[in-house]
């Protein structure tokens, strides 16, 4: 496992927490020679840390678990067909986030590093707050003032320190950096690979529940497009195993249309800036500049995926549906109720939809 500058190809250093390169300032990222294999599964470790051998670690790093992973992918008829939801709101903090909060904890843990900041719209700060205090590390977490106010909660019942930024997620991002530049360790979701490897066990997960079967499609919500990404790694890594040559899904990634940069450049279509920002229930998706959009549109393309963008009255009806089927999720995980209506006809069995967070976060 090798972490290293997408721009400039530089190792990532042995200690701190840059969040970008020091030499170019370009994005980390993480790759690797192991591919997935089941012999080297430890299945005597809790939850995700079965595949720790994926994760690029060292061998001394003792997993951080809340026994997040091993979430349910329960089957209900929708649209006239059988489809698979797997069920990530299960996970400790009721959100996917948990499995590469785990990871990046546990790099923290080896870079010795005991005070981090992060900035988030509850989700992603709720998560690392609930991991951090686990080893010991103090948090805290910028959020902007629209978040949602359960999650606020959550996060500083972790005992994490909450810092309120006005204005849209963007200015919180820029407040954040002008922290870090005066020294802040930086955990950041977005910027930093580690989460990459913990986002995958999904994939390997969804294809152990299946039978050891690829999935013909996978829909998800897509803001930074981290989720999507990290699936997609695990399937290819289970697609190129042993020299067992399968396809990969077709993945399918969906936002609000009140934020959607993603599928504007999917679709070649044109959302005038000033509207980039616009408020949406899914707040969980409202990133303006996700800063893997290359990485992500290329697994789009490579697969034969799409990305949707859906407004805001499909959204309710999307929480209302899946709530009649017994999935109480969150709006942002929600919207992935329009992806499946509109993809359902292109895509072969089996089809699993993946709901990242719970209703109770709102």
């Amino acid at each position: 496992m090798a972490v290293f500058c997408s721009n400039c190809g530089s190792n990532y250093p042995p200690t701190g927490l840059p969040y970008e390169c020091n030499n170019c300032g370009g994005l980390f990222d993480i790759s690797s020679d192991q591919l997935f294999s089941e012999r080297l599964l430890d299945r005597s470790q809790p939850g995700i840390w079965r595949y720790s051998d994926t994760f690029g670690l060292p061998k001394s790093v003792n997993p951080v678990s809340l026994s997040e992973g091993n979430t349910p992918l329960i089957w209900a008829e929708a649209f006239g067909r059988r489809i698979a939801f797997k069920c990530e709101h299960f996970n400790p903090t009721g959100s996917f986030k948990d499995r590469g909060s785990a990871v990046i904890a546990a790099w923290l843990q080896a870079q010795g590093i005991r005070e981090v900041i992060e900035d988030s719209s509850g989700n992603a700060g709720a998560s690392l707050a609930a991991y951090a205090t686990r080893v010991g590390i103090k948090s805290t977490i910028f959020v902007p003032e629209f978040a949602s106010g359960t999650k606020i909660k959550q996060i500083e019942a972790f005992g994490a320190e909450i810092r309120r930024v006005s204005g849209t997620r963007a200015d919180v991002a820029l407040k954040i950096r002008k922290v870090v530049e005066r020294g802040s360790f930086y955990a950041s979701h977005a910027y930093l690979p580690f989460n990459l490897p913990g986002y995958a066990t999904a994939a390997y997960e969804i294809y152990e529940q299946l039978g050891n079967i690829m999935p013909g499609g996978i829909i998800v919500p897509a803001g930074q497009g981290g989720l999507l990404l990290g699936l997609a790694r695990g399937f290819d890594a289970l697609r190129i195993t042993d020299n067992v040559h399968r396809k990969i899904p077709r993945m399918i990634g969906v936002q609000t249309r009140a934020c959607a940069p993603l599928w504007e450049r999917y679709s070649k279509s044109i959302i005038a800036p000033q509207n980039r920002d616009n408020r949406s229930i899914a707040e969980g998706v409202q990133v303006s500049e996700p800063l893997r959009a290359d990485a992500v549109l290329k697994v789009i393309e490579e697969s034969h995926g799409s990305i949707h963008a859906v407004e805001e009255k499909e959204i309710l009806t999307g929480r209302s549906k899946l709530a009649r089927l017994g999935f109480f999720v969150e709006p942002t995980s929600a919207i992935v109720w329009s992806g499946l209506k509109k993809n359902i006809m292109d895509l072969h069995d089996p089809v699993v939809v993946v709901l990242t967070g719970s209703g109770y976060k709102n």
